[in-house]
């Protein structure tokens, strides 16, 4: 019995040390796992700290990349508007100093009631600034167009010369050096500036395409340093070519200049009631449509009275 229990003993120890030895095993396999887990954990959560620093990374160089990109066309805006805002002021000056020069010499050369009667030119005066004047020019409306008017050896230096012999855009309102400067031709062509930001010079010439307007203010006056007073009646006002037969100054005959007439008259944007024949003085009025390099619009008035 004695050894029967011993032996019994004996297998029950060894079956505890054996189940103890499987617990220790499991147990190490169980510390070697849980550490694996808290090392992948570890590696997971570096790995994910250094994947958000990446992103932080990549969005601060975006952002910076974006703010590099933002003020570069900031400052380029920026410039350009400066720019532009030079070039607008540059353009715009000579209009500015060539209305104010006009301004000063009405001042100097004209007296006028305040409602425009007893208009007077003091050619005296003018020609003391510019010997080239040989006669002023009037409107009752538009009435900006008030102006000396002057004659050169050629067509160009007043395109870019004022009457006070200033280099400016504006110019100068000129007859044609082909004329005779006492207006005794059959057609006497004066030129003026249309300017596309300013009303100065012929400018306002073209609100003679309207019909209504022509008949509300169907005059324009021409005043000679002789003392006289000429009013022409407008007759024609259209747009030509520049290098139109309308612009012819010298008539063989009275039957040719009585053809002009009626070329004139077919130009015109509508039909006016006034007599215009072979014995006529006409004054045609010239000036850029400021749509077409080759067109020019010609306004054009038949002499009706002399004071």
């Amino acid at each position: 019995m004695g050894t029967g229990e011993e032996r019994k003993s004996g297998a029950e120890r060894r079956r505890r040390r054996r189940h103890s030895r499987r617990s220790g095993r499991r147990r190490e396999t169980d510390k070697v796992q849980q550490a694996a887990a808290g090392d992948n954990i570890r590696r997971k959560k570096t790995s994910d700290s250094h994947t958000a620093a990446s992103s932080r990374k990549k969005k601060k160089q975006k952002r910076a990349t974006f703010d590099i990109l933002s003020g570069t066309i900031l400052i380029v805006a920026v410039c350009v508007f400066v720019f532009s805002l030079y070039q607008l002021v540059m353009m715009l000056i000579p209009y500015h100093t060539g209305g104010q020069e006009y301004e000063e010499i009405q001042d100097l050369a004209v007296t006028a009631d305040g409602d425009g009667t007893g208009f007077s030119v003091d050619f005296d005066a003018l020609l003391e600034i510019n010997p080239d004047t040989i006669a002023w020019i009037r409107f009752e409306e538009p009435s900006i167009i008030n102006y000396p008017v002057v004659k050169s050896a050629d067509n160009n230096e007043y395109l870019t010369k004022t009457f006070a012999e200033n280099d400016n855009k504006l110019g100068a309102i000129f007859m044609d050096m082909r004329n005779s400067s006492d207006f005794s031709d059959r057609n006497t062509i004066i030129y003026g500036h249309h300017l596309n930001v300013s009303p100065d010079m012929f400018s306002r010439l073209h609100l003679y395409e309207d019909e209504e307007f022509c008949q509300e203010h169907p005059n324009f006056y021409i005043y000679t340093p002789d003392g006289s007073v000429r009013t022409y009646t407008v007759f024609s006002a259209g747009v030509v070519n520049a290098s139109a037969d309308n612009y012819d100054i010298e008539f063989a005959s009275d039957e040719e200049f009585e053809q002009y007439i009626e070329l004139c008259r077919e130009s015109s944007n509508y039909q006016v009631d006034v007599e215009v024949n072979a014995q006529s003085q006409i004054v045609s009025l010239s000036t850029c449509t400021g749509d077409q390099r080759d067109e020019r619009f010609l306004l054009q008035g038949v002499l009706t009275a002399v004071d």
